[in-house]
């Protein structure tokens, strides 16, 4: 057993080519569901569409069991915001019928995909010194979409300024950037608080945006003191202990 999990450690976390082939095809995986979340609420809810859902449920549940085996720490693992995610994602999937309103859970898929080591590992690492900048915008656009899948599942033929999707994109959109222009108002204590939940969730995510996108690029190069792994690109010595520093310019 313990070869066995030394292994699925190797193929989740390490860079083998036999890992990255691994961790590609769970990415491919990822892609695909979030294909399928986002044309599920057009689809009808029969026999098949609910063997679909048990069969990508039923993965997913096997893919977090052997990602939490090999992870080393139970507690460490359980904590992670991303482990929680795919928790609600599966959540979703287990009762697509009976619990429809947390099909917007489903987006957060996407948030998983982006913050996951694998993305940047495998597809993105020639972008990894604009990570953060990259992630700031994948979770202000998860947000938006979530909220965006919360107003319609709560309030869709309910409210008469909302009867489609994009109107309930363009409620959440307005209330996001505070602009409130009061065409479309959700009503009662749910839709106080959902409003408030998009106000302060989304003011806090597009300063963050802000606040990333005017740093200065960063390049990875472990300083080899103290083991600090990113510098800015015009860096002589190490902010955090000193040691001098030669980071390769691209440029030459």
């Amino acid at each position: 057993m313990k070869g066995l999990r030394a292994k699925l450690r190797e193929l989740y976390h390490g860079y083998s080519r036999e890992a990255v082939r691994f961790q590609a095809v769970w990415l491919v995986f990822d892609a695909l569901l979030i294909v399928f979340f986002m044309v599920s609420p057009f689809l009808e809810k029969g026999t098949t569409f609910l063997v679909v859902d048990y069969v990508i449920a039923f993965v997913l549940f096997l893919d977090l069991a052997a990602r939490a085996w090999c992870f080393g720490s139970f507690r460490r693992w359980i904590v992670r915001p991303i482990v929680w995610a795919d928790f609600a994602v599966l959540a979703s999937l287990v009762v697509p019928v009976y619990a429809a309103n947390l099909g917007f859970l489903r987006v957060l898929r996407a948030y998983s995909l982006i913050n996951g080591k694998a993305f940047w590992r495998v597809v993105a690492k020639r972008w990894e010194d604009r990570s953060e900048t990259i992630k700031a915008v994948a979770n202000l656009l998860v947000f938006v979409f979530m909220m965006t899948a919360l107003v319609h599942t709560s309030f869709a033929g309910q409210v008469s300024h909302i009867q489609s999707y994009m109107d309930s994109l363009y409620f959440t959109v307005t209330s996001l950037s505070t602009t409130g222009y009061g065409d479309v108002v959700l009503p009662g204590v749910w839709g106080r608080t959902v409003s408030i939940i998009i106000m302060l969730g989304g003011v806090t995510l597009f300063f963050r945006l802000i606040q990333v996108a005017m740093r200065s690029p960063k390049v990875r190069h472990p300083c080899p003191t103290c083991g600090l792994q990113r510098h800015e690109m015009d860096a002589v010595h190490c902010k955090a202990c000193g040691t001098l520093l030669n980071i390769a310019d691209d440029n030459d």
